[in-house]
């Protein structure tokens, strides 16, 4: 079995003292895609935020990498760099698309990086825009570039939220070849929320379904999608409402 990146144990998140988010058990492996899925408001950008140290759980505990991040234990800064997210609507700098994938860069001190510049764009397919101003891109442009400026820092994990969130088809398409050339060439390892079960079903190794904070279901692939062990998979599959 694969060495465990995270694990999570009787984690909850409260805002304003009212529970979004209660976890009691969550693992996720090195070198696979993870994939989150669930409703609107069912807790899974909750659950990405706390993967990524953006904020503390309220109780319990997260392991990363066998270093445990609680309440009142903050992560590590060079663990916390070790793990990036691509937002939904990325944040572009209004410079070029150079300048913003080489900004993380330049924030870790990290200078002469015009080589791992040029392949993380050569990656996402952007290379011939390297000197093009962001504010101009399409909006699958723009995620590729936030996708690009994430690969150069090589992150061991790669969060994504809703990556291709009112993407054409075209877009998700490139996005999604992406992500598995990420994971397969570089054994990233990758958590996805997405909405989307069909994504879901192309690109990952296991999911877990989330209902009003809690983990309904973490089945391998198949099991998820062809013999749910939950009633309530099986309806959000089928596509029916389990709000």
């Amino acid at each position: 079995m694969s060495e465990l990146v995270y694990q999570l144990r009787d984690v909850t998140k409260e805002y304003d003292g009212r529970c979004v988010l209660q976890v009691d058990h969550l693992d996720i492996r090195q070198g696979e895609i993870f994939a989150l899925v669930g409703p609107s408001g069912a807790g899974k950008s909750t659950l990405l935020r706390l993967l990524n140290f953006l904020e503390s759980p309220t109780t319990g505990r997260i392991n990363f990498l066998d270093t445990e991040f609680n309440p009142g234990r903050p992560m590590p800064l060079k663990l916390r760099r070790r793990v990036t997210t691509v937002f939904q609507r990325p944040l572009l700098l209004n410079r070029s698309v150079g300048a913003n994938v080489t900004y993380g860069l330049r924030l870790r001190g990290q200078r002469n990086s015009t080589h791992r510049v040029d392949a993380a764009l050569e990656e996402v397919g952007l290379r011939h825009m390297v000197r093009q101003r962001a504010q101009t891109l399409s909006g699958g442009e723009a995620q590729r570039v936030a996708l690009a400026r994430a690969i150069v820092l090589q992150p061991d994990v790669l969060l994504l939220d809703e990556p291709t969130a009112n993407l054409d088809p075209y877009n998700v398409g490139l996005i999604e070849d992406i992500i598995g050339t990420l994971n397969r060439e570089r054994g990233t390892t990758l958590v996805l929320v997405t909405h989307n079960v069909f994504q879901a079903k192309r690109l990952a190794q296991r999911v877990a379904l989330l209902l009003e904070g809690q983990v309904v279901e973490v089945s391998d692939v198949e099991t998820f999608f062809e013999s749910p062990r939950d009633a309530r998979t099986a309806a959000f599959v089928r596509g029916e409402m389990v709000y």
